[in-house]
């Protein structure tokens, strides 16, 4: 049997005839993630409890759990390959570090992703110290403390793990999370809840998409096409 291939069936003259058919050649996988219905509120965090954290902010700040646009996409969502790849097409684990900021007393970026022990670079760009902790559950748990003016803190997670906590015990409010994957497949929505997984091999995936507050959605769908999902409040 021809490898990568499909076996089809025909009858000519009476007898079966086996026709090999290349399957769709690979690529992106683009999509967009909403939200239907009214979007939750946004809740206002109080940084007072530290006046350097409270200094930096002239405007209200809100809680970053169920960001929606005004067409409903739905930003921080990560979407990834959850299953079809084969082992052989799994690049080797990035040494260039995922990083992570510490400024004006939020983490940012809210989510981050990456592969299997691939450095995690946390840095402090405030002026006051924090208390890093990541609430892993299959994972070992991580805390450090980070003064000012320290240099950034690094560490990897040796087993795959979606929606992992990362919390501040200085600021109760700061929060974000830790997404790590056995493969680089993947795409976190921005503001307009759109996202392209890049460069597939060819083949059938299955895709998860994964929200903080409104849980996860599986779909499978062919390198190459399209997938979009819907969440809705509860």
């Amino acid at each position: 049997m021809l490898r990568n291939t499909f076996i089809a069936a025909a009858f000519v003259g009476g007898a079966i005839l086996l026709l090999a058919q290349t399957p769709k050649a690979g690529g992106n996988i683009t999509g967009k993630v909403t939200f239907s219905g009214t979007p939750p509120k946004a809740r206002v965090l109080k940084l007072d409890a530290d006046p350097v954290c409270a200094a930096q902010h002239t405007t209200p700040v809100t809680s970053e759990e169920a960001l929606v646009n005004s067409d409903g996409g739905l930003q921080n969502v990560l979407v990834y390959v959850k299953a079809g790849l084969p082992a052989a097409n799994v690049p080797a684990t990035p040494t260039t570090p995922v990083k992570v900021d510490q400024k004006a007393c939020i983490y940012t970026p809210h989510v981050v992703v990456a592969m299997v022990n691939q450095p995690i670079e946390f840095s402090n760009s405030d002026d006051t110290d924090h208390h890093i902790q990541a609430m892993a559950e299959v994972n070992k748990e991580w805390m450090v403390s980070q003064k000012k003016g320290m240099g950034p803190m690094t560490q990897t997670f040796p087993q795959e793990e979606i929606g992992m906590l990362v919390i501040c015990h200085l600021h109760p409010w700061m929060r974000m999370f830790v997404n790590v994957l056995k493969n680089p497949y993947y795409a976190v929505t921005g503001k307009d809840g759109a996202f392209t997984i890049k460069d597939l091999p060819a083949g059938y995936y299955t895709l998860e998409a994964w929200h903080e507050k409104f849980g996860t959605q599986t779909m499978k769908v062919q390198a190459g096409g399209k997938a979009d999902f819907t969440f809705k409040d509860e």
